[in-house]
């Protein structure tokens, strides 16, 4: 059972729009995140905006630790009150700062522990904090974060085409919405569904070095610098001509093929024949 709290730290935060803050309020929601997340003792988990930590005290049960970054100083004040017995334990980490300023590849002092990233994400920065998180030098086990279901959703690819986001994320592990949350499961309730993704099997297997990694990056921002153009025209001015139709004929690439329409595996196989000629 939680441990009940005073009544002055009950008190609900009124959420601020600059901070796309949405409180979560759904039990099964944090349930099924907790749950997704497979949070154990040997775990050190990062929550990215715990807000009035409604899912940091779920978290606190299970994991060995957790390192909450909160940017609102209002709530970082009420959560180290609400929490003041686990910050002096040692078991929660409290960091009062903006997650987009935080270096993940700090993390690598807790090697020894199995690292999570377990959150409720703010919509306005999903994409950027993606890319901090899975190219840190130190990567998470998995990722479980609530997000946009239209991210999510693009995330994945429903519709089978690619996006610079999707190709992104895949490139380091598997994605896989977990769950649809609507948005009267938050205070305030957003304008859109939410949906809850799991991240799992983080790695740079997909790449033999690091040279292969910054090339395939190169490629699909410069894939997907003109979506309506053809794949070819976008590619021509960081690929040699020659080379180019090396990589097309390889992959047995029609000329009038889009970034969209390629696979990930596709675009790796056009970075490490590059890399390699």
């Amino acid at each position: 059972m939680f441990r009940k709290r005073n009544q002055k730290n009950s008190t609900h935060h009124i959420a601020k729009k600059s901070l796309g803050q949405h409180f979560l309020r759904s039990q099964r929601a944090l349930s099924d995140i907790v749950d997704t997340g497979d949070v154990h003792a040997d775990d050190v988990v990062v929550e990215i905006g715990p807000g009035e930590g409604v899912l940091t005290e779920r978290l606190l049960q299970l994991a060995g630790k957790v390192i909450a970054i909160e940017k609102d100083d209002d709530l970082a004040k009420k959560l180290e009150e609400k929490f003041s017995t686990e910050i002096a334990q040692g078991k929660l980490e409290l960091l009062h700062q903006d997650v987009l300023d935080f270096d993940f590849a700090t993390l690598k002092k807790y090697r020894d522990f199995n690292y999570k990233v377990i959150a409720n994400i703010p919509y306005n920065i999903t994409g950027i904090l993606f890319r901090n998180i899975l190219t840190a030098s130190y990567q998470p086990e998995r990722m479980v974060v609530l997000i946009q279901k239209e991210v999510a959703d693009r995330i994945i690819a429903r519709d089978a085409k690619e996006s610079l986001l999707s190709l992104s994320v895949k490139a380091y592990g598997t994605p896989k919405i977990i769950a649809s949350v609507p948005p009267g499961a938050f205070v305030p309730p957003p304008k859109v569904t939410s949906a809850i993704i799991a991240i799992t099997n983080v790695s740079r297997d997909n790449f033999a070095n690091t040279q292969e990694e910054e090339t395939f990056f190169t490629f699909i921002h410069a894939g997907f610098a003109h979506k309506r153009k053809q794949l070819r025209a976008n590619m021509r001015n960081i690929v040699p001509v020659n080379s180019l139709t090396e990589i097309f004929e390889s992959l047995s690439l029609p000329a009038t093929v889009r970034a969209e329409d390629l696979t990930l595996q596709q675009w790796l196989t056009m970075a490490k024949i590059h890399t390699n000629q």
